[in-house]
């Protein structure tokens, strides 16, 4: 269903249209897309989920260069693990959602270090540029991971025959 609504923009005052649209996507409740452009230049794309489902946990074993093309959506609370890099992503109060593969996850992660590096001195820099090494290696097929995914209410996940759901399980924090 598409709705669009004329409203004053937030930046200029103009009236713009406010266009609001629900989708489906399979395996996942439907989603509800927002957009609005002015001519001023302000401009928001913000896409929600409609619903929760059960609590999820995908666990992908990535041994090929094939299965970094492997389809992965994050919703705003899910989480993204690769243990053997020692790399955990939590949803914050910023966090966005994405639809991606595993390549672009290793890429937002390689884009996060490269930020890094731009203050990080000393260990901390060195510590940085070995992850980027290892994050590129594993972005180009020569190094087998695991990645997890997971989300409390239901709507990440990985979209492959080969991964493996499971029960959700929280993430312990030390204080």
């Amino acid at each position: 269903m598409k709705r669009v609504i004329v409203a004053p923009c937030p930046n200029c005052s103009s009236d713009i249209e406010y266009i609001y649209q629900t989708e489906n996507i399979p395996y996942f409740p439907d989603i509800l897309i927002s957009s609005v452009v002015c001519d001023c230049g302000f401009k928001s794309v913000d896409v929600q989920i409609m619903g929760d489902t059960d609590p999820v946990r995908y666990t992908l074993s990535v041994e090929s260069e094939e299965d970094l093309s492997v389809r992965v959506i994050r919703s705003t609370g899910g989480s993204i693990e690769i243990p053997e890099l020692g790399i955990l992503v939590e949803p914050g109060p910023m966090c966005e959602g994405f639809i991606t593969n595993v390549e672009g996850v290793l890429y937002r992660f390689e884009n996060t270090i490269e930020g890094i590096l731009t203050w990080a001195e000393d260990e901390q820099r060195e510590n940085a540029e070995k992850l980027l090494d290892t994050l590129r290696k594993a972005r180009a097929g020569e190094i087998p991971f695991t990645l997890i995914v997971q989300d409390s209410c239901g709507n990440s996940g990985i979209v492959s025959d080969r991964a493996v759901k499971s029960d959700f399980i929280p993430y312990e924090h030390e204080d």
